[in-house]
């Protein structure tokens, strides 16, 4: 039976496999907290195309991602190639471990799409932000993890609705 997914257990997987895959493959400890990203950003977008209508987004300094690539890649430098590459891969990862953990929590089987890498932040059209995850390392380096849903249309409340599956089945995640 699928089930109902709140915004807040939604929040707590993202987190924790936002935090775990961080360090298995890039050996970066993150935390949790406040800080604002800098200005040399880029972001890898991703979206889901079965299982739930929603997308997810990591804006991250350019110089904290470059600094997990070359962990991950053994390099003491990255090329702008390796960056997006590296990134790519990463959220890939991060999305699978993600796509795993909400499966257990819903019995709704969810796929996404490629990742696209951008250059600075970049915000979906179409959909809104439904909550931000904001981070930050021992260098103060920042990163954001944002779940975006669809758009609300004018006739409903975006704190009442609830996301449907996209294959049409009663799963949701709920505000």
């Amino acid at each position: 039976m699928n089930t109902v997914m709140t915004k807040e257990e939604l929040a707590r997987i993202l987190d924790q496999a936002l935090q775990d895959i961080t360090e298995q493959t890039a050996g970066v400890r993150l935390h949790q907290g406040g800080q604002p990203l800098g200005e040399d950003l880029c972001t890898v977008h991703i979206t889901f195309d079965k299982g739930f209508s929603t997308s997810l987004t990591l804006c991250a300094d350019t110089s904290l991602l470059a600094r997990m690539a070359c962990n991950s890649f053994h390099e003491e430098a990255v090329t702008p190639e390796d960056l997006e590459e590296f990134s790519k891969e990463y959220f890939n990862v991060l999305c699978g471990k993600v796509t795993g953990a909400m499966f257990q929590a819903t019995q709704i089987p969810a796929h996404f799409g490629q990742p696209v890498f951008y250059r600075g932040r970049y915000e979906p059209e179409e959909q809104e932000v439904q909550f931000i995850l904001t981070y930050s390392d021992e260098h103060s380096e920042g990163a954001q993890l944002i779940h975006h849903v669809p758009c609300a249309h004018d006739d409903e409340s975006s704190e009442s609705r609830a996301i449907p599956a996209a294959d049409g089945t009663e799963g949701s995640i709920a505000e």
